[in-house]
C-alpha cells in the first residue's frame, strides 16, 4: 500500500481564506484527492493529500503560505459498510495506533481513499498489504464494539 504526502496548512478563520487555497490550487490543474478541515480556535487546519505534490508545494510557496509535509498510509477501499473498521481493526491488531484518519468521497467504481496518520508507517504498510492480499470470499465479522471499551 502506498505512502503519500500529506500537506497541512494552517488558515486564519475567516471567510474566504480555504476558497483562496483550493481555488489556486484548481487553477493550477491540481486535483484533491482527500482532505479534511478542522476548527481550532482562531485558525483552521487544512490537510489535504493531492495528486501532484511538488505542483502543490510549489503553488503554497507562491502564495507564500506556510505548510508541512508528513507521510501518510492511503489506501484505496471500497465504499461499503464496514471497509474502514477492517483497516483499523487490522492495525489495531497490531498495536498500531492511528493518531487521525479522513477518507476522500465518491471515487472511480465506487472507491474511495482512506488517509491515515498512524504511527509506524512501515509497518502499517505492510499489515494492510497483507491483509489486501489475503483476500476472502466471505466478509470477516466485525468485532463486538465492547472489545473497544477495555
Amino acid at each position: 500500500m502506498p505512502s503519500r504526502k500529506q500537506v497541512t496548512v494552517f488558515l486564519e478563520n475567516k471567510p474566504g481564506r480555504l476558497a483562496h487555497v483550493l481555488s489556486e490550487l484548481a487553477r493550477n490543474k491540481i486535483n484533491i484527492v482527500a482532505l479534511s478541515v478542522m476548527d481550532v480556535h482562531e485558525s483552521s487546519v487544512l490537510r489535504f493529500v493531492a495528486e501532484d505534490e511538488a505542483a502543490t508545494a510549489g503553488v503554497l510557496q507562491e502564495l507564500n503560505i506556510p505548510f508541512s509535509e508528513a507521510q501518510v498510509l492511503a489506501i484505496e477501499l471500497k465504499n461499503q459498510p464496514g471497509a474502514l473498521a477492517h483497516v483499523c481493526e487490522s492495525l489495531a491488531a497490531e498495536h498500531i495506533n492511528i493518531d487521525y484518519a479522513y477518507c476522500s468521497s465518491g471515487g472511480r467504481g465506487g472507491k474511495v481513499f482512506g488517509i491515515f496518520k498512524v504511527t509506524n508507517l512501515d509497518k502499517a504498510q505492510k499489515i494492510v498489504t497483507t491483509v489486501s492480499n489475503n483476500k476472502r470470499a466471505e466478509r470477516r465479522p466485525l468485532r463486538d464494539v465492547r472489545a473497544y471499551r477495555k
